[in-house]
């Protein structure tokens, strides 16, 4: 029963398709935000039916960076991370003493760290390990990319395996601590963006079990 109020707790919106070529990128990254922006701006700002007392956050989980953000009355507050910035770079480091590092402390380490420090596996959400676009990403990536018992892409750094969603919660859970250290109280409620294509209800459901705001 737990489970199934967090997810009650947890509405998906559907960002830009990041598989698009350059050309388009841009174009479509400023309709889509702008409807984007919209839509959760109306969730958070009444809309969506959030209960008594609690805070709902907004997370835009990107494959480069990720931001967390919070109506205060009419207009959304992106909220600075441990670190001052507003964005979070979505990579995730183990390191060899066995720390699990997320955001900007990752990027200074990576040169040191390459094949334990992981980025850019939202790509690899849903897909099988012998999908095209894993095997494409196997060849240009330094980390490993593993065939899970299951048969889909997952990632390995230091000995384990994790999948992509695994990867993704670790920046979430990052997101949600900015959010808690600038509202001063426990966040259980958030409207997080997922890959724009993914169209297969079974994928939503395993992306948002798997990254479920504890």
């Amino acid at each position: 029963m737990k489970e199934k109020q967090k997810q009650e707790n947890l509405i998906l919106i559907p960002c830009y398709d990041e598989r698009k070529n350059e050309a388009n990128r841009a174009s479509n990254r400023v309709l889509n935000r702008t409807q984007q922006r919209a839509i959760v701006s109306a969730y958070l700002d009444g809309i969506y039916t959030r209960p008594a007392g609690n805070d709902v956050i907004g997370i835009d989980l990107g494959t480069t960076n990720s931001s967390v953000a919070v109506m205060e009355g009419k207009n959304a507050k992106v909220i600075k991370n441990s670190e001052g910035s507003r964005t979070t770079p979505s990579v995730v480091a183990f390191s060899q003493k066995g720390e699990l590092l997320v955001g900007t402390l990752t990027k200074r380490q990576a040169v040191n760290n390459p094949t334990n420090t992981v980025f850019g596996t939202k790509r690899l959400i849903g897909r099988r390990f012998d999908d095209p676009q894993a095997q494409r990403e196997m060849k240009m990536l330094p980390y490993k990319i593993v065939k899970a018992p299951n048969g889909d892409a997952w990632v390995e750094a230091n000995g384990q395996q994790y999948s992509a969603s695994q990867i993704g919660a670790f920046v979430l859970t990052k997101m949600k601590e900015a959010a808690e250290s600038y509202l001063g109280k426990t966040v259980s409620n958030a409207v997080i963006t997922v890959p724009a294509y993914f169209n297969d209800a079974q994928d939503r459901r395993q992306w948002m079990q798997e990254k479920m705001l504890v």
